[in-house]
């Protein structure tokens, strides 16, 4: 069974890799068959609840299989070395109906297009992209995704307890991957209805999302993370708060 834990944990990889990818090309427009904005479908009211409930479902899925209860509820059939790469692979699913459903709504909101601005806004968006792939870097990419725990498994290591760490952008704020969603999302040379809707019906998600999610840290860590969140803002940096916080401590000394 071990090997097998292992190969399922690869296969739900792969498909969060593909599915990561597709998303880039379908946000921005760019170079996959179907697209936020194309091909042109049946619009209005129809199109925004099509698109409303498919969202809602990636997003009812991606934050309740994350709680704590759910997990020690889940993992009473699933085993618990790929209960991580199950989430990924349900959540990697549930973005792929988001991509086959979604109803494009064309008109344009702002056309930036040709313009410096519109250059500015490529370039935020690859940087928001970015951001995301390499915040998970900064903690533990094959873990996060679920390969390190089938990986254990498979070699008979016992599981290590996940470390605290502030690494690089984790120091300037607490959810960096959701700093690039929401950068990526936003930064858009042509702002169409269909692609406001994702970036608004998104953006109420992640904020939503990171407060359960700091919830469940702060049962898990306790002061540990009650003291990084009381110095570290949670989406936006804040180098003036840093750089005073700096002076009222050499004041302190």
């Amino acid at each position: 069974m071990n090997p097998l834990y292992a190969a399922y944990a690869v296969l739900s990889y792969l498909v969060f890799l593909a599915s990561f990818l597709y998303a880039i090309g379908f946000v921005g427009d760019l170079a996959v068959p179907k697209t936020i904005d194309a091909p042109a479908g049946a619009g209005g009211w129809v199109a925004f609840l099509v698109d409303a409930v498919v969202l809602g479902l990636f997003a009812i899925q991606h934050s309740v299989m994350a709680r704590p209860g759910f997990k020690r509820w889940w993992t009473r059939w699933v085993p618990v070395p790929v209960e991580r790469s199950t989430y990924v692979l349900f959540s990697s699913l549930l973005l792929c109906l988001v991509f086959v459903a979604w109803q494009p709504l064309p008109s344009p909101v702002w056309d930036l297009r040709g313009t410096p601005a519109g250059q500015v806004m490529v370039v935020l968006y690859a940087l928001g992209w970015g951001v995301v792939l390499l915040s998970t870097f900064m903690i533990s990419h094959f873990e996060l995704f679920g390969l390190t725990q089938a990986w254990r498994r498979a070699r008979a290591q016992p599981a290590s307890d996940s470390v605290f760490r502030e690494t690089f952008l984790y120091r300037f704020v607490r959810h960096p991957i959701m700093l690039g969603f929401l950068i990526a999302f936003w930064a858009a040379p042509l702002m169409t209805r269909g692609r406001l809707l994702f970036a608004v019906l998104t953006t109420g998600y992640i904020i939503l999302g990171v407060r359960l999610e700091e919830r469940d840290l702060l049962d898990r860590l306790g002061a540990v993370y009650a003291g990084y969140r009381a110095r570290v803002p949670m989406l936006l940096p804040m180098p003036w708060r840093r750089a005073r916080r700096r002076t009222e401590a050499v004041t302190l000394r």
